[in-house]
């Protein structure tokens, strides 16, 4: 895949970017490796101070950065807007919480006969980030944030068409005082990625997208033995019961389904009703599928723009057609956009059956699978028919459900009466196919941390004759 800027709403190629040849990748290696053993000698508070000043910078650029992400992926400017701001508190999330994160946990030492002991949490070195296009500036920022806050030193990946948002977030760390090289985006094809994360001076990665991209990082990672976290694909569940809110499950569910223009991993793409509910809520969620805006992203009115690539908009298709031709039903949308740019319309299918594409696979769009389920058990049942285990959403009022639900769901993530979504607060990361490890809160941190023991003995004078009692392993 080029790497290039092509406007999803236009299909029109704006700006294209040469990858870096071996020896400027080199460079780059070397400069990454020699601001590690600069950068983890910084103390805690100058770190906080530099992530203060990125969000900030982030703040004063909000326009721009908007409008950037939208020209590239096709995320609605309000989206894209809201995704800054996302960012800018991540920022200050870790200035704020990161120094305590970090701090040295007491253990004790009497039991251990030590004078002192500690646990000490050290950077571990240059960390390589391998991100997706769907959100180009959180994505990287989750990881990039946490990760600059302990002391690390990143490399970043992005996805091939979202390369002047990859190339800000270099610049917003330089722009905010960071040391030279602390961060640096690489503009190479994937076919690169395993030379960086073999190479020595990278010690982890971390990776956001598929599940056979996954594999692949995993597989030369665990050859080389080197420490990843992967999120990947989801096909989160919607349960609704029949004690919900209907009107109000109906609007969140539109919402779940179509952010992003339907392309996010924690999207609800798989609707349980309950039976006795089914038809009423089929028939309100079909009403906000079909009402809302699709249209140019960087217009005020619009509510879903295009997907982010042509070969995306043709996949989501491909679903709809094979569920349609084994017998599904189509309720709204279904079709693809008149004129330029790669749109398809919000759509409802119902009738779904294990033969089908999608319900088995992830649609990465805005379409939404509904399926009759008669009892909660039903649905846990068929949310967990499935490869991945990402995020899961319940809409109930009834306390036992809420318990059976997040006790036997087999996701990462559980909300109840609400939309699965990320914070700083939370960790993030999924099951099963959906990956390991977690991101955000102090969980993400540590995930990129050496986790040091430190034992600290009396002073040798005080023991002279040396005498050793105990076994040790």
């Amino acid at each position: 895949m080029a790497i290039a800027t092509t406007n999803p709403a236009t299909g029109e190629t704006l700006r294209t970017f040469d990858a870096l040849g071996e020896e400027a990748l080199e460079d780059r290696l070397a400069r990454a490796a020699a601001a590690f053993a600069r950068y983890r000698l910084t103390g805690v508070e100058e770190r906080a101070g530099w992530l203060r000043s990125a969000a900030d910078v982030l703040e004063a650029d909000a326009a721009d950065v908007a409008a950037l992400m939208t020209t590239e992926m096709g995320k609605t400017l309000a989206a894209s807007k809201a995704e800054v701001a996302k960012c800018a508190t991540a920022l200050r999330y870790y200035a704020e919480h990161g120094p305590a994160f970090l701090a040295p946990r007491p253990a004790d030492a009497d039991a251990v006969g030590a004078r002192r002991a500690y646990v000490a949490y050290q950077p571990l070195g240059v960390v390589l980030a391998i991100m997706p296009w769907n959100f180009p500036l959180w994505q990287a920022m989750r990881f990039a944030a946490p990760a600059l806050m302990a002391g690390n030193v990143g490399l970043l990946k992005h996805a091939s068409n979202v390369p002047q948002t990859a190339l800000y977030m270099e610049e917003l760390f330089r722009k905010a005082g960071f040391p030279d090289d602390v961060f640096q985006t690489l503009l190479i094809g994937s076919g690169a990625v395993e030379r960086v994360l073999r190479d020595d001076r990278v010690v982890a990665a971390t990776l956001t997208g598929s599940a056979p991209a996954g594999r692949s990082v995993a597989a030369v990672a665990g050859d080389a033995l080197k420490k990843t976290v992967l999120e990947l694909g989801g096909s989160d569940a919607f349960v609704v019961m029949p004690s919900a809110d209907l009107e109000k499950a109906a609007a969140v569910a539109t919402t779940a389904r179509c952010q992003n223009n339907g392309q996010s991993c924690i999207a609800a793409k798989r609707f349980l009703v309950h039976a006795d509910v089914a038809e009423e809520f089929t028939r309100l969620f079909a009403e906000r599928m079909g009402a809302l805006v699709v249209g140019d992203p960087m217009a005020e009115q619009t509510q879903v723009g295009p997907l982010a690539t042509e070969q995306g908009r043709q996949d989501v298709e491909d679903y709809v057609t094979d569920a349609v031709d084994k017998g599904a039903t189509v309720v709204v949308g279904g079709q693809r956009g008149e004129g330029a740019g790669w749109y398809y319309q919000p759509t409802l299918v119902t009738g779904v059956t294990p033969q089908m594409r999608m319900h088995a696979e992830e649609v990465f769009g805005p379409v939404a699978a509904l399926y009759t389920v008669q009892s909660l058990e039903e649905a846990v049942a068929i949310a967990n028919d499935h490869e991945y285990g990402l995020g899961s959403n319940l809409w109930s009022d009834d306390p036992a459900e809420h318990e059976r639900f997040v006790r036997d769901v087999a996701a990462g993530m559980a909300f109840v009466n609400g939309m699965t979504t990320s914070y700083p607060q939370l960790p993030f990361g999924g099951v099963k196919a959906s990956g390991y490890g977690r991101e955000l809160t102090d969980l993400g941190m540590h995930e990129f941390v050496n986790v040091k023991t430190v034992w600290i003995g009396a002073d040798s004078s005080e023991h002279p004759g040396g005498d050793v009692s105990s076994a040790s392993e």
